[in-house]
């Protein structure tokens, strides 16, 4: 159709989003910051516009009163894990899919306040997760996630303050999901809850 090979070849391209004119490709990558009282927040976020997201990025850190940080100034706190959360009934319930957990290669298992925390390398978290469903276990979560290596207790104030700052992130069109370091008080996590 007296149509050249270039604009087929380009037009290709555009569709497979290989390059060209109008085409977005995304991007993966991870800010780091701190947030009001010191606590670390790891970001993860895929963007088309790199410097679009560092600068939204960057206001949100500074209207929430915590800063944006350099690369690599928080992310060696955070290890990549498998986090299975169950409901328990019972603490003999509990203690019984603790050892079945650990049986089926859990690297860490937290029992409190009627509910089981798993912590399982990447790899090993549909085995684990499998195990404690065959025990009939009521799963709440199961996911791939950045754990912290260490927390940091904040006081009343600079947790709220911390906490309106993880939503305000969370909120932004790029980011998937932000982690923080933060150790809430309970009684903080509940009020913050139901204001919400």
């Amino acid at each position: 159709s007296n149509m050249p090979q270039d604009n087929i070849i380009r037009a290709i391209k555009r569709g497979s989003g290989e390059g060209g004119e109008g085409a977005e490709s995304l991007e993966e990558l991870f800010y780091e910051g701190y947030g009001p009282g010191g606590g670390a927040i790891l970001l993860h976020a895929v963007t088309s516009n790199r410097n679009r997201s560092a600068a939204e990025v960057r206001s949100t850190f500074s209207r929430g009163g915590g800063n944006l940080g350099d690369s690599g100034c928080v992310a060696w706190n955070f290890e990549n894990m498998g986090v299975i959360t169950l409901e328990i009934a019972d603490e003999e319930k509990g203690e019984e899919l603790t050892l079945l957990a650990i049986d089926a290669g859990a690297e860490d298992v937290t029992l409190e306040d009627g509910m089981l925390e798993v912590h399982t390398t990447p790899d090993k978290l549909l085995e684990v997760q499998t195990a404690l469903e065959d025990e009939g276990a009521v799963q709440v979560t199961s996911e791939i996630s950045m754990v912290p290596k260490s927390t940091v207790v904040l006081g009343a104030d600079e947790a709220e303050r911390t906490l309106k700052l993880l939503d305000s992130l969370e909120d932004l069109d790029d980011i998937q999901k932000a982690y923080t370091n933060a150790d809430f008080p309970a009684d903080v996590l509940e009020r913050y809850q139901a204001n919400s």
